[in-house]
């Protein structure tokens, strides 16, 4: 009998209590407005604590975990695609574009530059955070406007517009991220110019490749996919082929060198674009809170116990670049169109860090020590967990009177 069989039934037992503990939750900290990605990453810190003393779950336990926190990238990406409007992101693309440039450059370059000099850190480390750092966690603060009913006002749709361009930018850096860091990391210096120079290259041509495909697909394949679909009952077997489409296009990212994050979040938009598919978004909300909570766990569980001490400190200097970052680089655009009040609420409300911060972080976890420290690694999730809990409190007394 392997190993895996061995241990199969208490693995099966604590999967199942996982599913329970995040539904718990989710309900939980949603009655006091808390983000549920910050109750996640304690269960998963919990889960790392029991695992560092008792050993439940093993190598086989821990990969079978690691593969259902895949399952949830892909479908938290997916979603993320999903709920994006391209084609009203065209249409802002001038007047958001500036706050998006200034967002995205100055957070970018005081996510490389604080560690770099403060932190004593190499290029290919500070690269992964100062990807992160551009990143913005859409939901948090489209869930304050929400409930402040400022979000269809002109300041919430920028906000909107702005933060979902830092999702989209954040996700292409990451990608081309991915493709250099391994070239620097194994590079002689005498053609490391000329290597990067080779893979940019090979990076653009196969993303050009990769979009026009999804182009394709989506202009040409998804409407007579979906109505072909739509015709068979149950309504949930339309979402579960959607939901498989999504994987293939998340697989064709994967093998063609891209992360199956880049692919999903793709697939995400080819079906945006049709107002039937987007409709799968309620359905699909079954799959998304059974597997989604796996990702954020697995974060929490990746965290080294030993390292908490020094994280709190190297959080807490991150954490003033991540808010200056944000508050300077959206602020100051924003004032140029809106004036004060609503530089300080849109720069605000780019602040809070989650999911895609998260995928940055962890894909470089997986890659080593040379790419992102375990001390990197958690001072990040404090940088991430202060900015979701945090904001909101200030965001929503400023929102109080509706914009």
């Amino acid at each position: 009998m392997t190993n895996l069989e061995q241990n199969l039934p208490l693995i099966i037992l604590l999967i199942g209590v996982i599913i329970i503990l995040s539904i718990l939750t989710k309900f939980g900290l949603q009655r006091f407005n808390i983000p549920i990605l910050v109750g996640y990453l304690c269960l998963g810190l919990l889960l790392r604590i029991i695992e560092d003393n008792v050993n439940l779950l093993a190598d086989a336990g821990l990969e079978i975990i690691k593969f259902l926190a895949d399952v949830g990238l892909i479908c938290l990406l997916f979603r993320v695609g999903l709920e994006s409007d391209l084609g009203k992101l065209i249409q802002q693309l001038r007047r958001a574009s500036l706050v998006w440039l200034g967002d995205v450059a100055i957070s970018g370059m005081a996510g490389f530059v604080i560690p770099v000099v403060f932190l004593q850190l190499d290029i290919i480390s500070s690269l992964f955070i100062a990807t992160a750092m551009t990143a913005t966690s859409v939901g948090i603060s489209v869930s304050i406007w929400q409930e402040a009913q400022a979000l269809n006002s002109p300041n919430g749709e920028l906000m909107l517009d702005v933060a979902e361009m830092d999702d989209i930018s954040a996700i292409f850096l990451m990608a081309l991220l991915f493709n250099i860091v391994p070239v620097i990391h194994n590079g002689s210096q005498t053609n490391l110019d000329l290597l990067i120079f080779k893979t940019v290259v090979l990076f653009i041509f196969k993303a050009i490749f990769f979009a026009g495909f999804c182009f394709f697909f989506s202009r040409y394949l998804e409407s007579h996919i979906t109505a072909f679909f739509r015709k068979f009952d149950p309504p949930a077997d339309f979402t579960l082929t959607i939901v498989g489409f999504g994987f293939l296009i998340a697989a064709i990212a994967g093998l063609l060198g891209f992360s199956q994050a880049v692919g999903a979040f793709f697939a995400g938009l080819v079906f945006s674009r049709d107002p039937e598919a987007v409709k799968i978004d309620a359905s699909f909300e079954m799959l998304y809170d059974l597997f989604v909570p796996f990702f954020f766990i697995s974060i929490g569980l990746a965290i080294d116990v030993t390292t908490l001490g020094n994280a709190t400190v190297w959080g807490t200097i991150l954490l003033i670049g991540a808010v200056l970052g944000k508050l300077i680089g959206a602020g100051l655009p924003t004032f140029l169109m809106t004036g004060w009040h609503g530089s300080i609420i849109i720069g605000l409300s780019m602040v809070p860090r989650a999911e895609i911060m998260m995928v940055v972080m962890q894909r470089g976890l997986h890659l080593g020590e040379w790419a992102v420290s375990t001390h990197i690694f958690s001072a990040m999730i404090f940088v991430s967990s202060v900015t979701c809990v945090v904001t909101p409190l200030i965001l929503r007394s400023l929102l109080k009177p509706a914009d």
